[in-house]
């Protein structure tokens, strides 16, 4: 059986806005928003549609669709936007067709007492041409035979998504077993069935986990907010299903970035409000280290989490079971010895790039073999032309990028501007930090998508590759002699290199043939 596609949707601002009354702010939920789509969070939910007596930006709680709208930043990529809305405080009038863009999907919300009244509130929503999702409060509440009738009832109306929303996270496995069990015997196949969990007992984590591997037949779909975020003790954390997805479905949600939104802005507010767990102890477990090695980071007091994240993902598989305070410390100087302030040269970059056509030359012999649709391409689109660890003055090359200190050592007198990367002692027109690009490929620095990292951080969508050929046992795979390096690569570095471009979820164009790309 083929695994159901399955979509990640954040509820921080509208769930986790009781926490703080919705009183986020406008450029603060902005700010969020935008790191979500980022990390490649499916559909993010942007607040709730009530009769709100009067509007205000910086709060997720409006009376019109076009109000949390105007949240919503110009690059969104894939990334589907909700609302939710009750029937009991939402009068039908305020809602307004769907225009084709912004808020899609509507969740609606029903009691027990209400329920049918709920439905015919959904139906109504469907009829204004937004995707629908219906949410029953408490389905641990009803029998099986209410939750007969109520998806008999969903089938009529034939909703995106239906919920299973355990409102009092009172749920176990085998609750979970047997209502999804259920509702997928029942629902029409091709509803979107979703889970809603709460961390009463603190097993939102492993019922998430089952219900994904439960690889029904049928698309599904997962709640969840920043660090749990939400009325204590708060909802599934959706940087912790997002790992797992990453890991066991072959998900690219990009941790860094819900990291970063947790640092600014989450975690601040669970000092006034606690709920749920803490992030220290994620991401220790996330690379199966002892505990105290995070704890020991933030202890120090001038780490992001994403820098702690970062730090830990490059321990030594010996140093997991005991903790080593001479070792932490002397990764922690190793990272901040590559760390450096690269705001300007990357605003200076970003605005030289924007609405450039970029082409990245890897050395590969292609760029011999395959010169002349080389030079049409670069004719052609008139593009930005970066070489990755090489400077060739037969190309009209705008850029080098080294990201590897013997390239750089190698490239003698160059013609252009040239990018390293913070691990390399050189001079060079910028330097951005390593920490910040690395981490994209398992096996370790590799220039290509350090440089592919940077160039997706300063807002760049589409690139090109030529010369990134992969690798052929046996043959010289560079167009020059003296580039061979001492790694040995193959058919298996080919199929790694091939599944992170993919997980970058950059549009990639190959103008040469690429083994990376078959």
């Amino acid at each position: 059986m083929s695994e159901a596609p399955v979509q990640l949707l954040d509820c921080t601002l509208r769930d986790g806005g009781y926490i703080n009354d919705w009183k986020w702010g406008n450029q603060e939920a902005k700010s969020i928003i935008s790191l979500l789509v980022k990390a490649g969070i499916d559909v993010v939910e942007v607040g709730f549609l009530r009769n709100a007596e009067k509007y205000s930006p910086d709060i997720t709680v409006c009376s019109r669709v076009e109000e949390l709208n105007e949240l919503l930043p110009e690059k969104r990529g894939d990334v589907m936007f909700s609302a939710m809305a009750m029937q009991s405080n939402y009068s039908m009038e305020n809602l307004t067709p769907y225009p084709g863009r912004g808020i899609e999907m509507i969740r609606v919300t029903a009691h027990d007492y209400d329920i049918d009244e709920g439905l015919e509130f959904a139906a109504k929503v469907k009829e204004k041409g937004y995707k629908v999702s219906i949410n029953p409060i408490n389905i641990m509440g009803y029998t099986d035979n209410q939750l007969l009738h109520i998806l008999d009832k969903v089938n009529e109306i034939q909703p995106y998504q239906f919920s299973v929303v355990d409102t009092f996270g009172s749920m176990k496995r085998r609750d979970l077993d047997r209502i999804i069990s259920l509702a997928d015997h029942n629902l029409s196949s091709n509803i979107r069935l979703a889970l809603h969990l709460h961390e009463n007992m603190s097993l939102s984590t492993s019922l998430a986990q089952s219900f994904v591997d439960k690889n029904l037949d049928r698309p599904i779909a997962i709640d969840g907010s920043l660090m749990g975020m939400g009325r204590t003790p708060g909802n599934l954390p959706i940087e912790l299903i997002a790992d797992y997805l990453n890991d066991y479905r072959h998900c690219a949600y990009d941790i860094d970035y819900l990291m970063d939104a947790i640092q600014d802005y989450i975690a601040p507010l669970k000092g006034a409000a606690e709920w749920g767990y803490n992030p220290a102890y994620f991401l220790a477990a996330r690379f199966n280290l002892h505990r105290n090695y995070a704890e020991h980071f933030l202890a120090k007091g001038d780490l992001t989490t994403r820098d702690i994240n970062h730090i830990l993902s490059r321990f030594d598989d010996s140093k997991a079971t005991v903790f080593d305070r001479e070792y932490a410390d002397k990764m922690y100087e190793e990272y901040e010895g590559n760390k450096v302030d690269d705001s300007k040269d990357r605003e200076a970059l970003r605005e030289s790039l924007k609405n450039r056509e970029i082409l990245v030359l890897v050395p590969g012999r292609t760029l011999v073999t395959h010169r002349n649709a080389i030079d049409n391409y670069i004719r052609e689109k008139q593009c930005l032309v970066f070489s990755i660890n090489f400077y060739d003055e037969g190309f009209p090359i705008d850029y080098v990028f080294f990201g590897n200190s013997r390239r750089y050592c190698q490239a003698g007198d160059i013609g252009c501007k040239t990018i390293v990367t913070s691990n390399i002692t050189g001079r060079a027109d910028y330097c951005i930090d390593y920490n910040s690009v690395s981490g994209a490929f398992a096996q370790g620095c590799n220039t290509l998508f350090l440089a592919l990292k940077l160039l997706q951080s300063l807002d760049v969508a589409h690139v090109a590759l030529a010369g990134a050929d992969g690798y052929v046992d046996n043959r010289d795979n560079y167009y020059r002699h003296n580039m061979k390096g001492g790694r040995k690569e193959g058919v298996e570095f080919n199929r790694e290199v091939k599944e992170a471009l993919a997980n970058l979820r950059m549009d990639i164009r190959f103008i040469t043939p690429s083994k990376y790309n078959e």
